[in-house]
């Protein structure tokens, strides 16, 4: 919660510079006004709204929660406070909104695909800087399990590492030595027998990454055969239309880059009664 309230009075102080130029002509006064969904999607950012709002000190009554539908023409919110304040938070408001509805918009749309699979849905660290936290979270809300944070979640072997690697199972068995014994390690496989050396030296997860779906298949066929324990997961170029066939496989998790980077905002607006 700190850091949340350091990221939105961040976010504030962006935006009002040396401070909103209406703010000392602004009319005195409690002023109330509603903000209204333009879009349909699914609601995200409120926990932040919240916070803006106590930190601002305006009131605030939200009508949606994080995660529920929104439909055009929906009222989102109530608030109320001195016509300064109201003016001066409007567009930070709406920005957290609308950005994590986007997000969350988008991640909902991906789950539903895959609801009737067992499988889930990760998203991944393409992500704007300093919003991961906020954009992971968006995710979240709309149904998607976040992949790493960060470097530090897990030790992840992607084919850049791979090509300063000489021995992958001594390396493997270094990195256990030197990471916490609850760290898994992820190695990134783009054929077949680049899944066999992996899963033999040690590998808690397989990322297919670019694999057509045959091959997938055959991963799958020669996991549960030869390494139960292994997880699988299936990345690279998954869209909504093909995200399905890729749930069909047998993977235990999909991720995708594009339940963030390619989220459009929902339109959102502030309307003074």
């Amino acid at each position: 919660m700190i850091n949340i309230k350091k990221f939105v009075k961040n976010a504030i102080i962006e935006d009002n510079g040396r401070g909103d130029l209406f703010f000392d002509v602004a009319p005195k006064g409690r002023f109330t006004a509603k903000v209204i969904s333009k879009d349909d999607g699914i609601i995200a950012g409120v926990k932040y709204a919240k916070i803006l709002a106590r930190t601002e000190k305006f009131d605030c009554k939200f009508l949606k929660k994080d995660g529920e539908s929104v439909k055009k023409g929906d009222v989102i919110a109530e608030v109320e406070g001195k016509a300064s304040v109201l003016l001066s938070s409007e567009r930070t408001f709406l920005n957290l909104l609308q950005h994590a509805s986007g997000i969350a918009t988008v991640a909902n749309t991906y789950a539903q695909k895959i609801k009737d699979y067992d499988v889930v849905l990760l998203d991944t660290r393409k992500t704007r800087p300093q919003l991961r936290d906020f954009e992971k979270y968006a995710s979240r809300v709309g149904g998607a399990i976040n992949h790493r944070l960060g470097l530090d979640d897990c030790l992840m072997l992607k084919d850049t590492h791979l090509k300063t690697i000489d021995n992958l199972k001594e390396f493997i068995i270094k990195a256990r030595k030197r990471i916490s014994w609850v760290t898994k390690i992820e190695i990134e496989c783009e054929t077949m027998q680049q899944v066999q050396t992996a899963m033999d030296a040690g590998a808690d997860i397989i990322m297919c990454d670019n694999m057509e779906i045959e091959q997938i298949v055959d991963v799958v066929k020669y996991r549960d055969s030869n390494y139960p324990h292994i997880l699988l997961e299936a990345s690279g170029n998954i869209n909504l239309n093909t995200i399905e066939n890729y749930a069909k496989t047998g993977v235990d998790a999909i991720s995708s880059g594009s339940i963030i980077h390619q989220a459009t905002w929902l339109d959102f607006s502030m309307k003074f009664n």
